[in-house]
């Protein structure tokens, strides 16, 4: 005992499942938490039921599983319900009106979370304990497997076909059948059965490519790839899926690369690029850049400047280009630095994030509107966040040195 309780102060305070099992390593319960540590620690205090009592007293190991979102840990928590039967977890049995998932029997199924009351024709799964938990997992359900959530059908193609959410069978943007096969997908998540879905999207895969169909086995392989990471616990990668989907991309955006424009005191003004790898800061391959042929006030000219050095440099010493160019400004700033790109026949995607709503800026022929307003809680928005943070971080310090050296040349 006195090694579990030593355990147990070690895990950490983030969310994620936790696994408990016997001497014998059989699993005896799962459970997710927002907290690993605290939510473990409950099991032990002093007024607890006879049933904790005795799960407590079977208890020789824990084990844990972090993960981004409480969200994410009730998705795996029923999957690892579903692989290893624990003997202690329990389906929610009171009285209380717990929502489920409700996927209607139709020709094009909806999905809505619901309290029914009585019998109903529509598939159920649940019940939850948590209304808002269960939306949030389901979003994220949603980027891998995108349905219809409307409550009457649309006359015209809504926000959330825009944002690849919905593959709009109101305007018959879809098949029946492979409508049908996402709503099979999300019913093999709700019910725990990771193994059993990947396999099935494996073996097509496979098929397509017997078929020299690169472009929907492309596809498939990103569809594995999202539902491994939303198993996996933590990590970068399910941002990028995201963000390939509001972007628009073929393939995750591996390596992101932002520009962004200060002011120096005093007149002049300079560029910095920063490089995101994985989502992760490669810092070894910033570059900072001095204006030299743009007025210090016309940020459209100095993006323009920044681009051309930048990725003329790239192509001269044939270096690979990044998946997808950010730039700290909106519509006109996305606009000059796609302009440059073509001029030096350079095709990567560019966006543009502007402070003022931080919604997104797309050039003019990129497929989708010009300018998109995402949710404040999607993981795409808060990666482009991050990354333009650190593009201003870069750029404030090179804007220190060169005011500092400057101060020191007028003492000398």
């Amino acid at each position: 005992m006195a090694n579990l309780k030593e355990k147990i102060k070690k895990l950490p305070l983030t969310a994620g499942v936790y696994i408990m099992k016997s001497k014998k390593g059989e699993v005896l319960y799962v459970g997710k938490a927002s907290s690993l540590r605290k939510r473990v620690v409950s099991y032990f205090r002093r007024g607890r039921s006879r049933k904790t009592e005795i799960l407590v007293d079977k208890i020789a190991d824990i084990d844990f599983i972090e993960c981004e979102s409480e969200a994410q840990a009730l998705i795996l928590e029923a999957s690892l319900i579903k692989e290893k039967m624990p003997k202690y977890n329990i389906a929610l049995r009171d009285d209380k009106s717990y929502p489920y998932v409700e996927i209607t029997k139709e020709k094009f199924p909806r999905l809505r979370v619901s309290r029914p009351k009585g019998k109903t024709k529509s598939m159920l799964f649940g019940p939850y304990p948590n209304a808002g938990l269960l939306k949030m997992a389901l979003k994220m359900i949603r980027r891998i497997f995108p349905y219809c959530s409307c409550r009457r059908w649309p006359k015209s193609a809504c926000l959330f076909y825009h944002l690849n959410l919905c593959p709009g069978p109101c305007i018959g943007a879809v098949l029946e059948s492979e409508y049908r096969e996402n709503i099979e997908g999300i019913c093999k998540v709700l019910k725990g059965e990771r193994k059993e879905l990947i396999e099935d999207l494996e073996q097509k895969m496979k098929e397509f490519s017997r078929k020299n169909k690169f472009e929907e086995a492309a596809l498939l392989r990103d569809k594995i790839l999202a539902i491994r990471n939303l198993y996996r616990g933590r990590g970068k990668m399910h941002e990028l899926l995201f963000l390939k989907d509001v972007v628009g991309l073929a393939h995750p955006p591996l390596v992101i690369e932002a520009i962004d424009i200060s002011s120096l005191s005093g007149g002049g003004a300079a560029g910095s690029v920063v490089v995101f790898r994985n989502a992760i800061p490669d810092k070894n391959s910033y570059r900072r850049y001095r204006i030299k042929e743009a007025r210090s006030r016309d940020d459209y000219a100095m993006i323009a400047e920044v681009v051309r050095r930048r990725y003329s440099r790239l192509l001269e010493e044939k270096k690979k280009l990044p998946d997808l160019i950010l730039i700290d400004g909106g519509k006109g700033h996305v606009e000059r630095a796609k302009i440059e790109l073509d001029r030096l026949g350079v095709s990567v995607a560019v966006i543009g994030i502007a402070k003022r709503n931080e919604e997104l800026w797309f050039p003019k022929g990129a497929g989708k509107k010009e300018r998109l307003v995402i949710p404040k809680d999607d993981p795409s928005l808060h990666l482009i966040q991050r990354i333009r943070d650190e593009a201003h971080r870069f750029a404030h310090k090179y804007h220190l040195l060169c005011r500092k050296k400057k101060m020191t040349e007028k003492n000398d």
